[in-house]
């Protein structure tokens, strides 16, 4: 004798091709969930639009620079101007705007780091809140507040470092303004006169007092925090390459503060750029100051020492060859002279490998080298005329420097006064029309992109993770056969809502639930249930007896559903069916059928009734019924009754097909223990909800316990792009003539 094994092999999914990516399936599934895709992306659009609408506009200003070649400023001193000309980068002066030393001083002269506005609710405080100030009214750029009920401006607000960046309240007590610090009361006074803490480390200092109904919130910035938070803002870059333009742009929702502060920024970095010019002259004038009186005190003395050995050589008179050297002589010493002054000032400024600093050295020590020969020819002259050389080489030496040293003192003064900077205004700062932020068409169209990239997204990830089965293919695949796929009915859809509906207002429902079959016959689910029974038909003639098991791998597949619908489909042709709930756990099949679920098969197992007691009529011609009955404690014992065994004996002679309709396999035995008296057995699966793994270990389950499973029926399958079903053909049955 053979074992009753199961007929169904179950193979592997094939390789190669599954792997690959089906465009065609993508598209279908974007298809699938286009009212999805594209209800995200119009709520994405309606939300980019109107943010767009309400966020706070913010505009641009703009200013020009020109850094030009630095000059000395007043023609004809070349010989200075050469001294003092110096080649500016763009880039240099781009860091110099951007540094703390002329951000800095803006911050200061504009009072920025003192914020002042109303104690509100972020988003919602706004609602209710006074209503601002008239256009045609001036409203304080910075240090203040206006709006229709309050007008405060902050003179001065001095803290300590530790305190810097917290935020202080201002409201008015007893008709004068007082400062706190969280709950802790800082101080008040007068208005005109300052607020101070009692060790006067706090001192705020009030301009113009006009206070409403809101607490003013003061926050004193850090230095830091105010230059990064301000150079963020600011944009400056060089126009073009090499040009020596800078262009300056700030962003901001006050058209008037930031074309102030651009404006501001622009006049504070020329007078830095002036007062650096000028530093250099007022650096040389210092040097000269101070070797004026060295260099007169020499010439006094010359002067008198020459005065006093002439009156004691009784006048000494020079010859012309002499007298020519001495000239030579002079100019050579006052060439010296000036070259020491000027190498002073190189000094500072230049290394000694510095090209200009070793000119100056080598032109030095040529005029010492021809000093030098100078001297071998005085050496030849008389005692006499050596010394009376010798003085007035000094007196006119330190007469020429002196001449020359206040020459160019005068020459310093004019430069000094006469400087005009390297960089000048080409535009002031002008703020464009038109917001450069939100974008409300661009904010729009990003809305929708994310909107339907994250919609796109979701559908792709969903469908990803989801391993229901969406087509019979993938059972045959597997070998299992598929007798039939239901399509999903939309009638029985809304049922089933209404259904939902009703359970959640009554906790116990007892209304029928109407088949089917019977209500909308033209159903292509209906149809679908006729090719099943045709299928059946051939299927029933090779089992051992009339006994049809419907199971499930887990319930809410619909098992009860197809049952029912079938039995109504098959008693259609005239066969005698029975319908038999053996779900004694939670079978409703009654409702399908309107009948009674007072008596039922639990009662016959278990002996309290007899067969026919149990065995109910329906409203339908050949179709009876019985229900589960009372719910017993050991439903999978009384199965495994005889009186079981002998009821299906007994109806199989009786009826010419019985419908057993089983708890899921995967829940409960109950469904093994019936397969073993069943001629034929049929599971239901249903479409996105069950995965092939799962239906294969059902399989695996009931092969275990002997029971031959012959195939499968795909319900609830939906017409999607994405998968290859097709059951359009049912349409043809279910058009009705006009």
């Amino acid at each position: 004798m053979t074992e009753n094994t199961s007929t169904v092999k179950r193979q592997p999914q094939a390789g190669g091709m599954a792997d690959e990516i089906d465009l065609q399936k993508l598209f279908g599934l974007l298809l699938d969930h286009r009212w999805l895709i594209i209800g995200t992306t119009l709520i994405a659009l309606f939300l980019g639009a109107v943010y767009s609408t309400l966020a706070t506009p913010i505009y641009r200003a703009d200013a020009l620079l020109q850094v030009e070649d630095k000059q000395g400023g007043v023609p004809g001193f070349s010989e200075l101007n050469e001294l003092f000309t110096e080649e500016s980068s763009a880039d240099a002066e781009i860091q110099i705007i951007r540094s703390r030393m002329v951000l800095g001083e803006v911050i200061d002269q504009l009072k920025m780091d003192i914020v002042v506005e109303p104690d509100r609710l972020p988003l919602i405080g706004g609602f209710g809140a006074p209503a601002a100030a008239p256009e045609f009214v001036p409203k304080p750029l910075f240090a203040g507040y206006r709006d229709s009920e309050t007008f405060v401006t902050v003179k001065s607000f001095r803290v300590p470092e530790n305190l810097q960046g917290k935020a202080f309240t201002l409201v008015e007590e007893d008709g004068q303004p007082t400062l706190y610090l969280e709950d802790q009361r800082v101080g008040a006074a007068a208005v005109g006169n300052p607020i101070k803490s009692e060790d006067g480390s706090i001192q705020l200092d009030i301009g113009e007092w006009t206070y409403g109904d809101e607490p003013l919130t003061l926050v004193k910035q850090a230095r830091a925090d105010a230059v990064n938070g301000f150079r963020s803002r600011l944009s400056v870059s060089e126009q073009g390459k090499a040009t020596g333009i800078i262009a300056m742009a700030m962003t901001g929702s006050n058209k008037a503060r930031i074309r102030t502060i651009l404006d501001t920024i622009s006049e504070n970095y020329l007078l830095q750029n002036i007062k650096r010019m000028s530093a250099e002259a007022e650096n040389s004038l210092d040097f000269l100051d101070e070797q004026l009186p060295e260099i007169k005190e020499k010439l006094t003395s010359a002067e008198e020492k020459l005065n006093a050995y002439r009156l004691k050589s009784e006048s000494v008179d020079l010859s012309l060859e002499t007298q020519s050297v001495l000239e030579r002589l002079v100019a050579i010493e006052a060439k010296i002279n000036e070259l020491k002054i000027k190498e002073s000032e190189v000094s500072a400024r230049f290394t000694r490998e510095h090209p200009a600093y070793r000119t100056l050295i080598q032109q030095r020590g040529s005029l010492i080298q021809e000093k030098e020969e100078l001297n071998k020819q005085i050496k030849a002259l008389p005692e006499t005329q050596q010394e009376v050389l010798r003085l007035m080489r000094d007196v006119e030496v330190n007469q020429e420097i002196y001449v020359g040293l206040l020459n160019k003192v005068q020459e310093l003064r004019i430069m000094k006064a006469g400087t005009v900077g390297s960089v000048r205004i080409i535009d002031k700062a002008l703020v464009q029309p038109e917001p450069v932020k939100p974008k409300k068409t661009l904010v729009a169209i990003l809305a929708a992109m994310l909107g339907a990239m994250g919609s796109i997204g979701y559908v792709l990830v969903k469908a990803a993770f989801n391993r229901g089965i969406e087509s019979p293919e993938q059972l045959e695949e597997q070998g299992i056969s598929v007798y039939a796929s239901i399509p999903l009915s939309e009638h029985q859809l809304k049922v089933d809502r209404l259904e939902a509906l009703k359970r959640r207002r009554q906790k116990k429902n007892k209304e029928p639930i109407p088949l089917l079959a019977l209500s909308a016959p033209n159903d292509l689910a209906v149809e679908a249930l006729r090719s099943l029974r045709t299928s059946l038909h051939f299927a029933m003639m090779e089992a051992s007896n009339k006994v049809l098991m419907v199971s499930g791998p887990s319930p809410g597949v619909g098992k009860s559903f197809v049952t029912a619908n079938l039995a109504a489909v098959l008693a259609q042709t005239g066969q005698k069916v029975v319908v038999i709930d053996a779900d004694m756990r939670k079978g409703h099949m009654h409702r399908f059928f309107d009948n009674m679920n007072d008596e039922g098969l639990s009662d016959y197992l278990s002996g309290q009734k007899e067969q026919e007691a149990v065995i109910q009529a329906t409203k339908m011609e050949n179709l009876a019924f019985i229900p589960r009955g009372q719910v017993p404690p050991n439903p999978s014992e009384l199965l495994m009754h005889n009186r079981f065994k002998s009821l299906m004996e007994s109806l199989s002679k009786e009826y010419d097909i019985v419908l057993v309709d089983t708890p899921p396999i995967l829940a409960v035995t109950d469904a093994a223990i019936v397969g073993q008296l069943a001629g034929s057995s049929l599971i239901v699966t249903r479409f996105g909800v069950n995965s092939v793994k799962e239906v294969d270990i059902t399989l695996t389950r009931f092969a275990q316990n002997n029971v031959e499973i012959k195939g499968a029926i795909l319900n609830c399958m939906e017409r999607r792009a994405s998968n290859e079903y097709g059951y359009y053909a049912y349409e043809y049955g279910s058009s009705k003539e006009s």
